[in-house]
């Protein structure tokens, strides 16, 4: 058979560089396992936008590949790549600052709750299992967390118990949102002309951002090691730092 022409490879590569499929596509011919290389698919697709695409694709691939690489997952949006190599359990990202952690799926470093506290909860009657910060179901087929009502004395202390942890750790999530709000208010007011420095207030927010967080994830924490012999050491460190951050 005929080598497929210059117009049918340009409309096969566009159709699979939209499709997200061209990093490992072949020769149409199906016989043919070849695969275009970057300078044969950079001299048939003319379109500045699709080549872009593909470009996008090909970084994509590559990161996927790397062990030691992975994006920044900061759920706002970034496009800065990491390099996990000796940066231990999490590490501010040079673009955004966002903090991610690369030992779980988790979006962000959660300190001081461990890898294995922000994984998805289990109802233990039922087996239901449901997000920690949303309280959404992991898998749509289960039924509702709440419609459980098979729920014996016990179950129903756990229950009382992580809605009590988790009322605390929904509060300070939306303090630290508060005070990520006030920063930005702060910072645009700050650039406005014959304006005094606000760098002192800044400052504040951004501590404020930074003790929230853990406090959120010290509710974790301590929802898991409640029994343990540290945990009234670590109640009254947390109960200082609220205390402070509450000053603040």
């Amino acid at each position: 058979s005929s080598l497929p022409s210059q117009p049918c490879w340009s409309e096969y590569l566009t159709t699979r560089i939209e499709q997200n499929m061209v990093v490992n596509c072949t020769c149409p011919i199906s016989e043919c396992r070849a695969q275009p290389t970057t300078a044969f698919i950079c001299s048939i697709v003319s379109s500045e936008e699709i080549i872009a695409k593909y470009e996008k694709a090909l970084l994509r691939g590559y990161v996927e590949c790397c062990s030691n690489l992975t994006w920044c997952t900061n759920p706002q949006g970034c496009d800065q790549i990491l390099l996990k190599d000796g940066l231990g359990y999490g590490a501010a990202c040079s673009k955004c600052s966002w903090i991610s952690c690369f030992n779980c799926n988790f979006p962000e470093a959660h300190y001081p709750a461990s890898c294995s506290h922000m994984s998805h909860m289990t109802c233990a009657k039922c087996n239901h299992g449901f997000c920690w910060r949303c309280l959404k179901p992991w898998r749509p087929t289960h039924k509702d967390y709440y419609n459980c009502s098979a729920m014996v004395s016990k179950a129903a202390w756990q229950e009382k118990r992580f809605q009590d942890y988790n009322e605390r750790c929904t509060f300070h999530h939306h303090a630290r949102e508060f005070a990520m709000s006030l920063r930005n208010r702060v910072s645009s007011i700050s650039e406005m002309p014959k304006i005094r420095t606000l760098t002192f207030v800044l400052d504040a927010c951004k501590v404020l951002e930074q003790a929230r967080k853990v406090l959120a994830y010290s509710c974790v924490y301590s929802y898991y090691n409640q029994d343990t012999e540290s945990m009234d050491v670590v109640e009254q460190q947390t109960e200082s730092l609220e205390l402070h951050t509450n000053a603040l």
